[in-house]
């Protein structure tokens, strides 16, 4: 078998058992990546010295004994807004082009920790903001499954560089999507835990109420076992949760019988693409078959979730992002007069469009006047947003839906016309705002062969659900369940 189509853990296993060294497994990606990067540009920084030095020190620590667990070895990606000591880290910005963490992100150290090899940072739209990888100021990342179409975004370089085979498994984040919706468009798996499950220390912030960092992967079962890596409180991130139900392998067990899934009647509306719905349903029906409980209902307030978002995201985008003006690090303007010049040049030629046009609505809503009318009341919309999941969620185990309206759009297409690409995220928004896990799992294809993601939703801190119900799904497709 060809060593990259081995999922994650599968890699690990064959190394552990001597049958696969770590440099071999580095080897065929840096192959992979030499022979696809030019048409794909999933990665802004590759660290090929690095990773193989570090490939060295995993392998002995392995054949030592040292290294047990079940990604020890494995090569990974990391997106380019989490901080890695000594690792360019631009958050696809021109801003940040030349900076180099001294520390390292608590996701990104556990990881490390576990024994993977870093191979790069990848590319994502710029400050994560956006959802094709076409505002990044390194270039658009393509899909893989097609390159004249987006890979998705905000983390569409790591799902493109799992869906190349550039790299076994990657960390994204998710502020409004931005992990599920890429994983949907290059038809890979991809998991946004519950709001503080994974430490935010070291990943440089777009929306800190909403942000939280997930994996994207080949199958569910890395999916699980890469989020019982990163999981867990961290005193350094005030928002991060403690939790006891860490080991998400447990959820791995083929069975949702009894299990109740509801499906949004407003997810199935005007706008979804037919090909994608049917797909989405005839997920629902194959887990209907396997003795799920499946009925249709009314979520409440989810229409409002997309001015809600972009107001709270826009508004918290603009105060986080203050922070880069060209004096501590970062872009700094070479010509100026003064130091209020000095920081508007540098921020004028250093944002991209995309994320001075959120700056400019987020500090508008935040101004003397504006504030109750916008801001306040995308808050109280926020909270109802919560209270209709709640309800659901008394009678629902999990909520079945689609992930994005359409299957990955052309290069181009979204970015001329950015109200459609703020509409591309309508489903995916309202799990970050009421906080809750979401997982996309591959559910087929459409007439194009682009793939299509479905989208599970559960209550907060019951990833061990989603998980089961993914992965019960994922295994009857892989038998021709489906």
């Amino acid at each position: 078998m060809d060593l990259l189509k081995y999922s994650a853990k599968e890699l690990s296993d064959k190394i552990k058992a001597g049958e696969v060294t770590v440099k071999e497994a580095v080897d065929a990606c840096f192959a992979n990546i030499d022979a696809k990067e030019e048409s794909v540009h999933a990665y802004i920084t590759i660290c090929r010295e690095e990773a193989y030095k570090k490939a060295e020190e995993v392998q002995k620590k392995i054949d030592a004994g040292e290294l047990t667990g079940p990604f020890a070895g494995v090569p990974v990606a990391i997106k380019d807004n989490m901080c890695t000591e000594g690792i360019l880290t631009t958050c696809a910005s021109k801003i940040l082009g030349n900076f180099v963490p001294t520390y390292s992100s608590e996701a990104v150290k556990k990881l490390e920790e576990a024994g993977v090899v870093v191979l790069g940072k990848t590319n994502m739209d710029e400050f994560a903001m956006g959802s094709t990888t076409e505002t990044s100021a390194f270039g658009v990342t393509r899909n893989p499954r097609n390159t004249e179409h987006v890979p998705g975004g905000s983390s569409g370089g790591s799902a493109a560089a799992v869906a190349a085979e550039e790299c076994f498994m990657a960390l994204g984040s998710d502020t409004g999507g931005s992990i599920r919706q890429p994983a949907s468009y290059c038809g890979v798996v991809g998991i946004k835990p519950t709001y503080g499950t994974v430490s935010r220390y070291g990943l440089v912030a777009y929306g800190s109420s909403l942000d939280q960092i997930g994996p994207l992967c080949k199958t569910v079962e890395d999916a699980a076992i890469t989020l019982s890596i990163i999981s867990g409180q961290d005193q350094k991130d005030s928002t991060s949760i403690p939790r006891n139900d860490l080991d998400f392998t447990k959820a791995l067990v083929e069975d949702v019988a009894g299990m109740k899934i509801g499906i949004p009647k407003a997810y199935f509306g005007e706008g979804l693409d037919a090909e994608v719905k049917d797909a989405v349903l005839a997920a629902a029906e194959a887990l209907k078959a396997k003795g799920a409980i499946v009925e249709e209902f009314d979520l409440d307030y989810v229409k409002y979730a997309i001015p809600a978002y972009y107001t709270i995201a826009d508004a918290e985008a603009s105060s986080n992002l203050e922070r880069f003006d060209g004096i501590k690090y970062g872009y700094r303007t070479e010509e100026f007069q003064g130091l209020h010049n000095m920081y508007k040049k540098t921020r004028s030629e250093g944002f991209g469009p995309e994320v001075k046009r959120r700056i400019m609505l987020g500090s508008f809503v935040l101004s003397s006047g504006y504030y109750d009318a916008y801001y306040l009341k995308a808050l109280r919309v926020k909270a109802l947003i919560k209270q209709a999941f709640d309800k659901a969620f008394e009678k629902y185990d999990v909520i079945l839906g689609p992930v994005a309206p359409t299957t990955a759009p052309k290069l181009g297409e979204s970015l001329s016309d950015p109200m459609k690409m703020y509409l591309g995220d309508i489903y995916t928004i309202a799990v970050n705002l009421a906080g809750l896990p979401g997982i996309s799992v591959p559910c087929g294809t459409d007439s194009k062969g682009m793939p299509i993601g479905l989208q599970l939703i559960a209550d907060c801190f019951n990833e061990n659900v989603l998980l089961q119900t993914a992965y019960t799904y994922e295994q009857m497709t892989k038998k021709g369940g489906n």
